[in-house]
């Protein structure tokens, strides 16, 4: 098989979307329906299931698997032998759904290792595990849990969920609050899938609520000065309340055990990490994350 018919079969598997993998691929449609034909031809079953909806079957999925397994091997090989013949420490590259929350670790790490390349990319929660296996990543943080096999991972802190309000709002004076008082409140918060919106939604679903959203931001780090402007209130964690450059906004306590964020960095447990991924992977790990310090070591 070669590889970029099984590339452009991923690209199909995550989507399951035949013109918006085509258009994603920058190939025409047609072509790439006789790609997948081809390779389901090759293998002797379907893939797909095609009833209605394209729908990855049980047959692609185990398919998918060795597949990003496959390609994901070929480039940590790639990776490896470009480390193994420079005199560098490699490259990392590392997902995360914020990075507000990773910039102290992350400005620490390029001040000790000027020259290494350093690749960021955001990425939904329920995407990370495929792209460590892929190993399109090579660490992955995360503001909820991994569900998958094959990771290793490290809890880096817990922290308390409150909720932010303009100055002057009714509520900014007080010592807590609950989510029943909240059910009619204007919510600004992040859109579906970060992991902001997924406890907003599941605090309230757990109450048979539904939060009243005013503003849906894919700029998260605008929210608080969305809130400070009286557009509405919203969830914030209290890594962003200790911010240095966060908006005037009141940040209240909310009475549920359940509004909090574990925040965990993930990565493949059989994946080659460069020597600059496993010093990220030490940076990240050792800080001190109750007083944003640097860490004493930062080698592994």
């Amino acid at each position: 098989m070669e590889l970029n018919p099984l590339k452009q079969f991923l690209v199909v598997a995550r989507l399951e979307h035949l013109s918006r993998a085509a258009d994603e691929l920058h190939i025409a449609q047609p072509s790439l329906s006789r790609t997948i034909a081809r390779l389901e031809s090759e293998l002797g079953v379907p893939l797909f299931d095609r009833g209605g909806r394209l729908r990855l079957n049980d047959s692609g999925r185990l398919f998918r698997d060795h597949v990003e397994r496959a390609l994901g091997e070929l480039e940590a090989g790639r990776r490896a032998v470009a480390e193994a013949t420079s005199e560098g420490l490699g490259s990392v590259r590392l997902a995360s759904e914020t990075f507000l929350t990773l910039t102290g670790p992350l400005a620490a790490y390029k001040r000790a290792h000027p020259g290494v390349e350093i690749g960021l990319h955001w990425s939904p929660p329920e995407d990370m595990a495929r792209r460590l296996r892929a190993q399109e990543v090579d660490l992955c943080v995360a503001s909820q849990p991994i569900h998958a096999e094959g990771l290793e991972s490290v809890q880096l802190f817990e922290e308390a969920v409150g909720v932010g309000t303009p100055l002057d709002h009714p509520l900014s004076g007080r010592t807590s609050v609950t989510i029943d008082e909240l059910a009619d409140e204007p919510f600004v918060t992040a859109r579906e899938g970060h992991w902001l919106r997924r406890l907003l939604d599941r605090l309230f679903a757990a109450r048979d609520l539904s939060p009243k959203i005013v503003c849906e931001s894919d700029e998260h780090s605008a929210i608080a000065d969305l809130i400070s402007a009286g557009l509405g209130i919203g969830l914030a964690p209290a890594f962003a309340r200790r911010s240095v450059t966060r908006a005037p906004v009141a940040w209240i306590p909310v009475d549920s055990p359940d509004c909090r964020r574990t925040v965990t960095l993930y990565w493949g447990a059989d994946n080659h990490l460069s020597t600059a991924a496993r010093l990220m992977r030490s940076t990240i790990t050792s800080w001190d994350w109750n007083t944003g310090n640097p860490p004493a070591n930062a080698d592994d």
